[in-house]
């Protein structure tokens, strides 16, 4: 029996310690997280187009599923006229989902836009 030890150091590559830094920069209380410009004009981004896509998406999802509904009343149950109205009522929601979509968005480019739009011009150096 040998009293040997083996010790083996590898230090994280390049993309592990960024990996790494991102996931640190979480945690950090919000004076001590150095987010750049660029992540910060991301996320801004993100603020805007995310919860329109999101609100958009369920609204149609809904609309689908109750138009699918009154489908399969006329098809498969062989009730008419209620699957009629109900494949209408499924329509409005769908219908809907793209404008408040574009409200959403727009609200969300009135709100964040005028700090995007300066952290653009600091970034391009305008």
């Amino acid at each position: 029996m040998s009293n040997q030890f083996n010790y083996k150091y590898t230090a994280p590559t390049e993309e592990e310690r960024n990996e790494i830094q991102k996931i640190k920069n979480q945690y950090l209380a919000p004076s001590q997280n150095s987010e750049s410009k660029y992540e910060r004009l991301k996320k801004l981004h993100a603020k805007v187009y995310q919860p329109a896509t999101t609100v958009a998406l369920i609204l149609g999802i809904i609309g689908i599923l109750i138009f699918g509904l009154g489908l399969t009343m006329v098809l498969e149950w062989g009730i008419f006229v209620w699957g009629v109205v109900v494949m209408v009522l499924g329509c409005v929601p769908i219908a809907l989902a793209y404008p408040v979509y574009n409200l959403i968005i727009k609200s969300g480019k009135k709100k964040y836009g005028e700090e995007i739009i300066k952290l653009s011009n600091e970034l391009l150096g305008e």
